[in-house]
């Protein structure tokens, strides 16, 4: 790992970069758990992407079919195109990005604005397409202590 590349596309290798998160080393920035997720897809490191997604998401995800799209893609490249921080406690982001991959059925790229929510010093993705079943007066499910309304409610 010390002499390969990170796949996010930063020029850093992969140990000093997003090596650090897939290790446990929690992210600094919405921008970088993003990158350390494309990162993971590359190098098949399906735990790291369930475990970075938003602990009350996670049981929704599927496992297999995230295991699927990683392996059975070549990972060609990651163009990060904007951060916006959301200040506030908890801390929110969005990143836009495009990422590339080719597959059996040829080369593909898929532009996104993603949600994260920074809470007790880790960033989480929030997943768009793993429904919640929250009121909108029940507590997030970020785990900030605020009603989901006051909190992320907004990010789903």
């Amino acid at each position: 790992m010390s002499s390969t590349t990170c796949p996010c596309g930063s020029g850093q290798l992969l140990a000093a970069c997003c090596g650090l998160y897939h290790a446990g080393t929690p992210a600094l920035s919405a921008e970088a758990l993003m990158r350390s997720r494309y990162s993971a897809y590359a190098l098949g490191l399906i735990d790291y992407l369930l475990h970075s997604t938003l602990p009350a998401q996670q049981a929704g995800l599927d496992h297999e079919a995230i295991r699927a799209w990683s392996l059975g893609s070549t990972w060609l490249g990651l163009e990060v195109d904007e951060t916006q921080l959301i200040d506030g406690e908890p801390q929110h982001a969005y990143v836009t990005f495009t990422a590339h991959w080719r597959d059996e059925s040829g080369a593909h790229s898929h532009r996104e604005r993603s949600a994260f929510v920074r809470n007790n010093g880790n960033w989480y993705f929030i997943d768009p397409t793993v429904e919640l079943k929250l009121g909108r007066n029940d507590a997030c499910p970020c785990a900030s202590g605020l009603k989901f309304k006051k909190c992320c409610a907004s990010y789903f």
